[in-house]
């Protein structure tokens, strides 16, 4: 099944937060069936902006270069991901950002990998891997 990245699943792994081990093994499982995991652009700017304003641009720095190492496909918003993105956000409550992950997994038929409560909002629409 092809797995789906949030900000906040990056952010947990990263900020070695409750659930981190499990972002941990799915980075191991992707890497060992050469399956990585998918990341909207948009959720990628999400990630970069926090850790920019909490952090500062040397940290940033450091951790985009960590980031380049995970196997992490960042895929670019088109259209069409726009347009499902725009749907979920018309119908439910839930930020623009994680809309787009919501349409990146209902678009490649993946799970979400996440622990922000949001997409509860999204359970009876996507697939959503819990991580607390």
């Amino acid at each position: 099944m092809t797995r789906i990245l949030d900000a906040h699943g990056l952010l947990v792994f990263l900020e070695k937060e409750a659930g981190f081990e499990k972002v941990g093994s799915f980075f191991i499982n992707a890497v060992e069936k050469n399956n990585n995991l998918l990341m909207t652009s948009v959720n990628y700017g999400e990630v970069y902006y926090i850790i920019l304003r909490e952090c500062g641009q040397e940290k940033l720095n450091e951790i985009e270069k960590i980031i380049t190492t995970l196997p992490i496909d960042i895929i670019n918003v088109d259209v069409q991901l726009a347009r499902e993105a725009a749907r979920f956000k018309a119908t439910k409550k839930i930020s623009y950002a994680d809309c787009f992950t919501a349409a990146l997994a209902k678009l490649n038929k993946g799970e979400i990998i996440t622990g922000d409560k949001e997409f509860k909002t999204l359970e009876d629409k996507v697939k959503i891997l819990w991580l607390i």
